[in-house]
Order: structure tokens, then sequence, then C-alpha cells
């Protein structure tokens, strides 16, 4: 056994997303869970301030604010918990958002890492629906059901969403 440094390139999915609105109209859909029932959940909750809470899709995913800078950015830890799990059968893993604004709105950046190899496809069409989703909402346009997003991502991505990876 070896006691140097190991090196190794861990998966992400990151996209830049322009949107028509302005950084504080974008932050306020990205940090109000109310605004996107069909991606937080009902019951989704994001405590504004570092060491906040997070809990989405009925407890699905839960993780712990890590940045929030308004409004330009906001990172929270991701874990995906099943219905009956304790802890996370996954590595936990970051998701950032950072708003920059452009001549005609704001740069969205999404990064999340790390993601297991399985999931890279899925992810991205995950995250690809939630930016359809707060696109609608900034624009004012009304928000489709998420399984609408993400029939149209999956057939995007290649994902098959009656099997998907575990």
């Amino acid at each position: 056994m070896s006691h140097d440094a190991h090196f190794s390139h861990a998966h992400m999915v990151r996209f830049d997303w322009p949107l028509p609105a302005t950084p504080a109209e974008v932050w306020a859909v990205l940090t109000d869970v109310t605004r996107l029932p069909g991606w937080y959940g009902a019951d989704g909750m994001l405590e504004g301030m570092i060491g906040g809470a997070v809990r989405l899709m009925g407890d699905h995913i839960r993780g712990t604010v890590t940045q929030w800078q308004p409004p330009r950015k906001l990172s929270y830890s991701w874990n995906v918990f099943g219905t009956s799990d304790e802890t996370s059968p996954y590595p936990e893993s970051y998701l950032t958002l950072e708003l920059s604004p452009q001549d005609n709105g704001t740069m969205l950046t999404l990064t999340h890492l790390p993601v297991l190899e399985q999931f890279v496809k899925v992810n991205a069409m995950g995250w690809h629906t939630y930016l359809d989703m707060v696109k609608a909402a900034v624009t004012g346009k009304p928000v489709e059901p998420r399984e609408v997003y993400a029939r149209r991502n999956a057939e995007r991505y290649g994902v098959d969403l009656n099997n998907l990876p575990r």
C-alpha cells in the first residue's frame, strides 16, 4: 500500500443557461420553493442561510446550504434518500447555482458534482428539466408538470424512464 496521493476524475454536469430576467428575479425562483412545487415538492424546504436545511421532493433529497450569496450564488449538498433510508446509499454531491448579469438578463450556471458515472445522463436530463421549469417561471409562462419536461429531456439524453439506473 502506498501513502502517495491517488488521482482520479469525478464526473459532473454543468449548464450555462441564459435567462431573460434579472439576477434578483431568477434568485427568487431558485430560492422560493413555492414557485416550483413540481420540482421542489409540495413540502419542499430551503432555509436561506449558510447551514440551512434543504429538504426536497418529499424528503427524497436532503442537504445543507453551504453558500448563500443573494442574488449571486447558492450551493448546497445533495444527498439522495429512499423512503426508509436513515443514511443515503449514495455519495454526497454538491449543487452550485451561480448568477451573473448579462445584457439581456442573467446567465445561470448550474454545476452538480460529483455524479456517479451510471447517473450522468439521468442527472443531465433531470437538471435540464429543472432549468426548463425555471425558465418558464421567470418568463411568466405556465410551468408544466415535471413529467412533461422529463419525457422531452429523456429523449434528448437517451434515458429510458422505465429503466432508470439504481
